[in-house]
């Protein structure tokens, strides 16, 4: 019998019936969470779950007390449930220190978790002995929906020292999800957190959906939400505004999709970077499209560190893409973080497509494609890209294009020209 839910504590988290009939309606044409989540639907809106509230565990909902312990407990509970469970967080602000959900659990999948209130992070960051604060692992089948999760990154970005350390600790993540799968997270917003908003590793079948991920632009390494090791990933209707990446997609990542996605302020949509560390594994299947990137750093982009790890990047499309005011609205960049490198980048780049981007440019270089010397990017195809200048006046040129070790397809409308 598999082992009941496991729970970590220390210094070292009710889907409405519109949205499921949305959700399971054309079930397995929409990718496999939406079958997992077909398939189980009777345990997930029945109304004889067993309800968990946080505050019948000791929670207090008070701004002060630490309700880590409390909220174990009442994970515990609806983890070991025999019967389709769900975990309430009622009204009101509670404080925590960071907590590991630990599956699997014994019920009916998924359990659910509804959140009604906000959710803020303890400050003391010698209570984080590990990069996450609320942990989800070895679940199989979640549902968490609504609420607010404040990082209360403002007292913790000043220990950010990554920029001038490269052997920095990481700030912990607000919600990290390792080795779960079917997982569904609705109407959830992330504010101010530490580290990531979100970051996904070593998972299945997961989509986000209305999600409010929020923090200043200056706030450093607060990406949005960061992929990797992970296959069938679904994010869609949500607004990100954040100090990186709003997306990241790393190394393993595979078969992700991204719509009607609004960024801005942060570094835009990118894959990688890659090639950095051993045994990266390739990145194939990824689409980004119907989304609005402004005053964004970046719009577009691949990256990748020069030397000799090997991977591939392949089956990318970036499509009806609006860029306002971005600095490098399409970019591939194979050299990234070194400016005297000493060996090509050994990624290789293949099947990607810039289809139908318009909006504005604040630099004068709205498409750069800087590939790799030992392997040249293959099967580029630019269609449709109508960018226009809205920088500070060039004198005596304009806005161009640039390509370095690349022959892209080009198709269709060209502004700025093509490359030769």
């Amino acid at each position: 019998m598999a082992t009941s839910g496991g729970i970590i504590t220390g210094k070292a988290m009710t889907l409405g019936l519109a949205l499921l009939a949305c959700l399971v309606a054309g079930g397995e044409s929409r990718g496999p969470i939406y079958g997992a989540l077909r398939a189980t639907r009777r345990g997930l809106v029945d109304t004889g779950a067993t309800v968990f509230d946080v505050t019948t565990y000791g929670a207090k909902a008070d701004g002060q007390t630490d309700n880590a312990l409390a909220f174990v407990k009442a994970w515990n509970a609806a983890c070991n449930n025999s019967g389709p469970a769900k975990l309430v967080f009622p009204t009101g602000t509670f404080v925590s220190g960071p907590v590991v959900f630990q599956g699997p659990c014994q019920g009916l999948s998924p359990i659910t978790i509804e959140v009604k209130g906000t959710i803020k992070a303890s400050t003391d960051i010698t209570e984080y002995s590990d990069d996450g604060w609320f942990w989800f692992e070895l679940i199989d089948g979640l549902v968490l929906k609504g609420g607010i999760f404040d990082g209360q990154g403002p007292a913790a970005w000043q220990y950010n020292d990554c920029k001038r350390n490269s052997a920095c600790q990481h700030l912990p993540v607000s919600l990290k999800f390792n080795k779960v799968k079917n997982i569904l997270v609705d109407g959830v917003t992330s504010l101010n957190s530490k580290g990531f908003h979100f970051s996904l590793t070593f998972s299945q079948n997961f989509t986000g959906v209305n999600l409010n991920i929020s923090a200043p632009g200056n706030s450093p390494n607060t990406d949005g939400i960061h992929l990797s090791s992970s296959d069938h990933i679904n994010i869609s209707h949500s607004a990100i505004a954040t100090g990186d990446d709003c997306i990241g997609i790393i190394q393993g990542a595979t078969n992700v999709s991204i719509t009607d996605i609004t960024c801005g302020p942060g570094h835009g949509i990118s894959i990688g970077s890659l090639g950095k560390y051993p045994g990266e594994k390739d990145v194939i299947g990824v689409r980004v499209w119907n989304a609005t990137l402004t005053n964004t750093t970046n719009g577009l982009r691949i990256k990748s560190f020069p030397g000799n790890k090997q991977l591939h990047a392949t089956d990318i499309i970036f499509e009806d893409v609006v860029l306002n005011n971005v600095k490098n609205p399409i970019i591939i960049d194979q050299n990234y973080g070194f400016h005297k490198a000493t060996l090509p980048s050994s990624v290789r780049v293949s099947d990607v497509h810039f289809k139908n981007i318009r909006g504005t440019s604040v630099s004068d270089v709205a498409v750069l494609l800087e590939c790799s010397s030992l392997n040249p990017c293959d099967l580029v195809e630019l269609s449709n890209i109508n960018l226009s200048y809205a920088g500070p006046p060039l004198r005596n040129k304009n806005m161009t294009s640039l390509c370095t070790n690349a022959k892209p397809i080009f198709i269709g409308t060209q502004n700025p020209p093509a490359c030769l």
